[in-house]
Protein backbone atom coordinates (compact mmCIF):
# COMPACT_ATOMS: atom_id res chain seq x y z
CA UNK A 1 0.00 0.00 0.00
CA UNK A 2 1.43 3.29 -1.21
CA UNK A 3 1.98 6.25 1.61
CA UNK A 4 0.74 9.79 0.81
CA UNK A 5 1.57 12.89 2.30
CA UNK A 6 -1.53 15.20 1.77
CA UNK A 7 -0.05 18.63 2.53
CA UNK A 8 -3.38 20.80 2.31
CA UNK A 9 -5.18 23.71 4.46
CA UNK A 10 -8.88 24.19 3.73
CA UNK A 11 -10.96 21.02 5.23
CA UNK A 12 -13.41 20.53 2.97
CA UNK A 13 -10.78 19.59 0.16
CA UNK A 14 -9.07 17.57 3.01
CA UNK A 15 -11.99 15.74 3.60
CA UNK A 16 -12.68 14.51 -0.41
CA UNK A 17 -9.22 14.03 -1.00
CA UNK A 18 -8.69 12.10 2.26
CA UNK A 19 -12.05 9.87 1.28
CA UNK A 20 -11.01 9.17 -2.25
CA UNK A 21 -7.25 8.00 -2.11
CA UNK A 22 -8.42 5.93 0.92
CA UNK A 23 -10.68 4.46 -1.11
CA UNK A 24 -8.20 3.79 -4.06
CA UNK A 25 -6.08 1.60 -2.07
CA UNK A 26 -3.77 4.54 -0.54
CA UNK A 27 -2.48 5.11 3.20
CA UNK A 28 -2.67 9.21 4.04
CA UNK A 29 -1.52 11.10 6.16
CA UNK A 30 -2.55 14.78 6.33
CA UNK A 31 -0.32 18.08 7.30
CA UNK A 32 -1.79 21.69 6.98
CA UNK A 33 1.10 23.61 6.95
CA UNK A 34 4.50 23.57 6.09
CA UNK A 35 5.98 23.36 9.38
CA UNK A 36 3.55 20.26 10.20
CA UNK A 37 4.82 19.03 6.74
CA UNK A 38 8.42 18.89 7.55
CA UNK A 39 8.13 17.58 10.94
CA UNK A 40 5.98 14.69 9.32
CA UNK A 41 9.05 14.01 6.09
CA UNK A 42 11.63 13.81 9.63
CA UNK A 43 8.99 10.64 11.52
CA UNK A 44 7.75 9.05 8.51
CA UNK A 45 8.59 8.39 5.20
CA UNK A 46 5.99 8.46 1.79
CA UNK A 47 5.47 7.23 -1.28
CA UNK A 48 4.53 10.89 -3.35
CA UNK A 49 3.87 13.62 -1.61
CA UNK A 50 0.54 15.62 -3.07
CA UNK A 51 1.11 19.37 -1.97
CA UNK A 52 -1.03 22.48 -2.37
CA UNK A 53 0.66 25.58 -3.24
CA UNK A 54 -0.89 28.25 -0.84
CA UNK A 55 -0.19 26.97 2.88
CA UNK A 56 -0.66 29.25 5.68
CA UNK A 57 3.07 29.43 6.84
CA UNK A 58 4.68 29.49 3.62
CA UNK A 59 4.26 27.53 0.19
CA UNK A 60 4.32 24.28 -1.31
CA UNK A 61 7.47 25.14 -2.87
CA UNK A 62 9.53 25.82 0.53
CA UNK A 63 8.50 22.11 1.30
CA UNK A 64 9.80 20.78 -2.62
CA UNK A 65 13.18 22.51 -2.15
CA UNK A 66 13.86 20.76 0.97
CA UNK A 67 12.53 17.56 0.01
CA UNK A 68 14.68 17.57 -2.59
CA UNK A 69 17.90 17.93 -1.13
CA UNK A 70 17.78 14.81 0.03
CA UNK A 71 15.16 12.71 -1.53
CA UNK A 72 13.74 11.97 -5.32
CA UNK A 73 9.88 10.84 -4.05
CA UNK A 74 7.31 11.66 -6.30
CA UNK A 75 5.64 15.61 -6.06
CA UNK A 76 2.60 16.92 -7.61
CA UNK A 77 1.36 20.37 -6.61
CA UNK A 78 -2.42 21.24 -6.19
CA UNK A 79 -2.62 24.79 -7.23
CA UNK A 80 -5.76 27.31 -7.56
CA UNK A 81 -3.43 29.09 -10.21
CA UNK A 82 -2.86 27.66 -13.79
CA UNK A 83 -0.62 30.77 -14.04
CA UNK A 84 2.31 29.58 -16.45
CA UNK A 85 5.38 31.03 -13.95
CA UNK A 86 3.73 29.08 -11.21
CA UNK A 87 3.81 25.85 -12.94
CA UNK A 88 6.80 26.45 -14.70
CA UNK A 89 8.87 27.25 -11.15
CA UNK A 90 7.23 24.10 -9.57
CA UNK A 91 8.43 21.80 -12.21
CA UNK A 92 12.00 23.99 -12.42
CA UNK A 93 12.59 23.37 -8.93
CA UNK A 94 11.61 19.22 -8.73
CA UNK A 95 7.83 18.93 -8.93
CA UNK A 96 7.01 15.93 -11.07
CA UNK A 97 3.30 16.80 -11.89
CA UNK A 98 0.73 20.13 -10.96
CA UNK A 99 -3.04 19.66 -11.25
CA UNK A 100 -4.84 22.60 -11.41
CA UNK A 101 -7.82 22.86 -9.18
CA UNK A 102 -10.87 22.41 -9.13
CA UNK A 103 -9.66 19.21 -10.43
CA UNK A 104 -11.27 15.54 -11.32
CA UNK A 105 -10.51 13.04 -8.79
CA UNK A 106 -10.40 10.24 -11.04
CA UNK A 107 -7.64 12.76 -12.87
CA UNK A 108 -5.98 13.16 -10.16
CA UNK A 109 -5.88 9.15 -9.01
CA UNK A 110 -4.20 8.40 -12.40
CA UNK A 111 -1.27 10.58 -11.88
CA UNK A 112 -0.41 9.39 -8.72
CA UNK A 113 -0.52 6.41 -10.21
CA UNK A 114 1.50 6.78 -13.00
CA UNK A 115 3.82 8.79 -10.84
CA UNK A 116 4.71 5.64 -8.44
CA UNK A 117 4.55 3.50 -11.31
CA UNK A 118 7.36 5.51 -12.66
CA UNK A 119 8.92 5.38 -9.68
CA UNK A 120 9.11 1.96 -9.39
CA UNK A 121 10.07 1.44 -12.43
CA UNK A 122 13.36 4.03 -11.89
CA UNK A 123 13.91 2.06 -9.09
CA UNK A 124 14.45 -1.61 -10.71
CA UNK A 125 16.26 0.21 -13.88
CA UNK A 126 19.60 -0.80 -14.12
CA UNK A 127 22.08 2.30 -14.23
CA UNK A 128 25.44 0.38 -15.61
CA UNK A 129 25.86 -2.18 -18.18
CA UNK A 130 28.91 -4.61 -18.19
CA UNK A 131 30.18 -6.85 -20.55
CA UNK A 132 33.27 -7.66 -22.16
CA UNK A 133 35.79 -5.03 -20.18
CA UNK A 134 33.28 -2.48 -20.79
CA UNK A 135 30.99 -0.60 -18.38
CA UNK A 136 28.43 1.90 -19.75
CA UNK A 137 27.30 4.34 -17.02
CA UNK A 138 23.66 5.23 -18.97
CA UNK A 139 22.75 7.99 -16.27
CA UNK A 140 25.72 9.74 -17.62
CA UNK A 141 25.86 8.91 -21.17
CA UNK A 142 29.39 7.44 -20.88
CA UNK A 143 31.55 4.14 -21.20
CA UNK A 144 34.89 3.15 -20.31
CA UNK A 145 37.04 -0.19 -21.89
CA UNK A 146 39.43 -1.60 -18.96
CA UNK A 147 39.01 1.49 -16.76
CA UNK A 148 39.77 3.96 -19.54
CA UNK A 149 36.99 5.83 -20.97
CA UNK A 150 36.10 5.91 -24.33
CA UNK A 151 35.20 8.33 -26.55
CA UNK A 152 31.62 7.27 -28.79
CA UNK A 153 29.42 9.26 -30.99
CA UNK A 154 25.23 9.40 -30.19
CA UNK A 155 24.81 6.73 -32.62
CA UNK A 156 27.28 4.59 -31.77
CA UNK A 157 26.39 4.57 -28.04
CA UNK A 158 23.01 3.82 -28.44
CA UNK A 159 24.01 0.86 -30.83
CA UNK A 160 26.31 -0.31 -28.06
CA UNK A 161 23.75 -0.06 -25.62
CA UNK A 162 20.81 -1.95 -27.76
CA UNK A 163 23.24 -4.60 -28.24
CA UNK A 164 24.41 -4.98 -24.44
CA UNK A 165 21.03 -5.06 -23.53
CA UNK A 166 20.76 -8.14 -25.68
CA UNK A 167 23.69 -10.55 -25.03
CA UNK A 168 24.17 -13.52 -26.90
CA UNK A 169 21.25 -12.43 -29.07
CA UNK A 170 20.72 -12.36 -32.59
CA UNK A 171 19.54 -8.59 -33.56
CA UNK A 172 18.28 -8.31 -37.37
CA UNK A 173 19.90 -5.57 -39.39
CA UNK A 174 15.73 -4.61 -38.98
CA UNK A 175 15.56 -4.20 -35.60
CA UNK A 176 18.40 -2.03 -35.32
CA UNK A 177 17.56 0.18 -38.16
CA UNK A 178 13.89 0.55 -36.48
CA UNK A 179 15.87 1.30 -33.25
CA UNK A 180 18.24 3.49 -34.02
CA UNK A 181 18.40 6.94 -35.87
CA UNK A 182 21.73 9.50 -36.63
CA UNK A 183 21.71 12.43 -34.13
CA UNK A 184 19.72 14.44 -36.89
CA UNK A 185 16.79 12.63 -36.29
CA UNK A 186 17.10 10.64 -39.61
CA UNK A 187 16.25 7.11 -40.05
CA UNK A 188 19.49 5.20 -41.04
CA UNK A 189 20.31 3.15 -43.69
CA UNK A 190 21.59 -0.74 -44.09
CA UNK A 191 24.74 1.02 -45.57
CA UNK A 192 25.49 3.64 -42.54
CA UNK A 193 24.63 1.17 -40.33
CA UNK A 194 27.47 -1.11 -41.46
CA UNK A 195 29.49 2.16 -41.01
CA UNK A 196 28.70 2.71 -37.36
CA UNK A 197 29.30 -1.00 -36.52
CA UNK A 198 33.07 -0.69 -38.08
CA UNK A 199 33.34 2.42 -36.14
CA UNK A 200 32.54 0.77 -32.71
CA UNK A 201 34.40 -2.32 -33.14
CA UNK A 202 37.56 0.26 -33.52
CA UNK A 203 36.28 1.32 -30.46
CA UNK A 204 35.86 -1.63 -28.42
CA UNK A 205 37.61 -4.61 -29.63
CA UNK A 206 40.82 -5.16 -28.99
CA UNK A 207 41.48 -6.37 -32.71
CA UNK A 208 38.50 -4.76 -34.94
CA UNK A 209 39.51 -6.89 -38.38
CA UNK A 210 39.01 -9.83 -35.86
CA UNK A 211 35.92 -8.80 -33.59
CA UNK A 212 34.84 -11.49 -30.82
CA UNK A 213 32.61 -9.26 -28.88
CA UNK A 214 30.18 -7.19 -31.89
CA UNK A 215 29.71 -10.55 -34.47
CA UNK A 216 28.53 -10.52 -37.63
CA UNK A 217 25.90 -13.07 -38.22
CA UNK A 218 25.89 -13.62 -41.78
CA UNK A 219 22.52 -12.68 -43.82
CA UNK A 220 20.30 -11.81 -40.36
CA UNK A 221 22.24 -8.98 -38.21
CA UNK A 222 24.73 -8.87 -35.43
CA UNK A 223 25.26 -10.19 -32.22
CA UNK A 224 27.00 -9.44 -28.81
CA UNK A 225 28.79 -11.92 -28.03
CA UNK A 226 29.45 -12.57 -24.34
CA UNK A 227 30.65 -15.65 -22.51
CA UNK A 228 28.98 -17.65 -20.57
Amino acid sequence: MSHILLVEDDLSLIEGLEFSLIKNGFQVEVARTVKDAVAALKTSSYDLLLIDLGLPDGSGFDICRKVRQTSNIPIIFLTASDEEVNIVMGLDIGGDDYITKPFKLNELISRINALLRRARLSETAPTELRSNGLTVKLLENRVWKNNREIELTAAEYRLLCLLMRHPNTVLTRQVILDRLWDSGGSFIDNNTLSVYVRRLREKVEDDPDNPVFLLTVRRLGYRWNVAE
